[in-house]
């Protein structure tokens, strides 16, 4: 008894057997930005108007450094998540397919790196 799908016989691929960890992993990420940008946005308007160094020491402290730190990387998994998604879904050749998931890879974390040293920067001070 054949238990495959009609359209996995005609493509030949079947299930992919992956792509649930990367469904929630998409959503758990999207549940948590919201109230890191939340307290992070309410973070930024009690700096407005407030001296640069005030405004630094607010930023730097681990009572806002630390969420910031954590909304980030919950951000750039999200992205990075999303746009594999679309590459995979929208690219019809194979090489090139693997050429922009690793172009979205290398590119997510190098924005990862730069903005967690930003944050540590302000955080400790350098």
């Amino acid at each position: 008894m054949n238990m495959r799908t009609p359209l996995s016989k005609v493509t030949g691929r079947g299930s992919s057997k992956f792509g649930t960890e990367d469904y929630w992993l998409q959503r758990v990420t999207a549940v948590a930005m919201v109230p890191l940008s939340i307290y992070f946005i309410f973070a930024l308007i009690c700096v407005v108007g407030e001296p640069h160094d005030r405004a630094r020491a607010v930023l730097g402290s681990p009572w806002v450094a630390i969420p910031f730190g954590a909304m980030v990387i919950a951000g750039i998994l999200h992205m990075k998540i999303g746009m594999q998604v679309i590459i995979e879904d929208y690219t019809p050749s194979d090489a090139w397919k693997i050429l922009f998931v690793l172009m979205n890879n290398f590119f997510s974390a190098l924005v990862a790196l730069a903005t967690l040293w930003a944050v540590a920067k302000l955080s400790f001070g350098m």
